[in-house]
């Protein structure tokens, strides 16, 4: 029994390692659904009042759609690869192409949060009906009093009104939210389109074949956890020796102690190192052997940034 958990917990793993992206843009629409179902829930209370429905009902859309973009861009580590590329090395490395392919990377994981929050706000409606409610042509509505205007059509969503009015209200809330929810439906399918086609154009302009961008995305992933994972380890062993040296000794526990005598730290790596690995990368191959990342060029002492006779550039961008 125990091996069989084993092997699902191991099957499962590997699921998760191999659809990394899939799976996080999975897991951020499913927050972001949940947070506008509670914002919906206990903070949106449409005013109900002429010119203020309008801007809070937009505002409930978009204000947390560009919050949500914004720490998407934030939490994106090509968004600082891309400002420590451009501090150190400027810009003149990159092709059109490299970076139309980089903005569209950020700007593609960026907007899966805000782009989810838009969506489920117009399935819902309220937002729109609050802020649309009060441009109704009260022409439009069969047989609706003429001495009421945009002032009561500004109520609907609150349902203070009249009982003569009921009717309309029920017919304005019923075309506003059969609008909002066909422009969510609609923004859903043209994202889906836009999916699609970039999905085509990345693999037919990939240079790579499909199992030597498995290959790559894995190394990637394992280049990224293990450099995690050392630097954890190496940070510690040399605060450790320079704690020790201020005071004479490190309280350290057991598991600190084996790593200290395992792995022995001389100093600090200095700055052309870190400087050599970090920024942007672009696929390249030097002398027809691929260079999987910058710490693998800095590693084959291969020198330069930009495509050369020996290092052919081939324009196709880490994700």
């Amino acid at each position: 029994m125990a091996a069989l958990i084993a092997e699902n917990f191991r099957f499962l793993s590997l699921f998760f390692k191999s659809k990394d992206v899939m799976i996080f843009n999975g897991l951020v629409a499913l927050g972001t659904v949940g947070s506008e179902e509670l914002f919906s829930v206990v903070a949106f209370h449409c005013p109900c009042s002429p010119a203020r429905n309008y801007i809070y009902g937009l505002a409930a859309i978009g204000v947390p759609a560009l919050a949500l973009f914004l720490i998407g861009v934030i939490w994106n580590n090509h968004t600082w690869n891309l400002v420590a590329e451009c501090h150190k090395r400027g810009t003149k490395n990159f092709s059109a192409a490299a970076t139309f392919l980089l903005f569209g990377s950020i700007m593609g994981r960026a907007a899966v949060a805000p782009v989810t929050w838009s969506v489920i706000s117009l399935l819902r409606g309220e937002a729109y009906i609050c802020a649309l409610s009060e441009f109704v042509k009260p022409s439009s509505l069969d047989k609706f009093p003429a001495e009421y205007g945009a002032e009561i059509l500004a109520r609907f969503p609150c349902r203070d009104v009249p009982a003569n009015l009921t009717r309309f209200r029920d017919e304005v809330t019923r075309r506003l939210r059969y609008e909002s929810q066909l422009f969510g439906w609609l923004l859903i399918g043209i994202v889906a389109v836009l999916v699609f086609l970039t999905k085509c154009l990345k693999h037919c302009c990939s240079p790579l074949s499909y199992r030597q961008e498995a290959y790559w995305a894995q190394y990637r992933s394992n280049e990224d956890k293990l450099f995690r994972r050392t630097a954890e380890v190496h940070s510690r062993i040399l605060a450790a020796k320079n704690v020790k040296h201020f005071f004479g000794f490190v309280a350290l526990d057991k598991e600190e102690k084996e790593l200290v005598q395992e792995f022995p730290v001389e100093g600090v790596q200095p700055s052309p190192q870190w400087n050599a690995i970090t920024g942007v990368y672009i696929y390249r191959e030097n002398k027809g052997f691929p260079l999987y990342s910058r710490l693998h060029k800095w590693a084959k002492g291969v020198e330069g940034n930009g495509p050369t006779p020996e290092g052919h550039e081939l324009l196709f961008l880490a994700s």
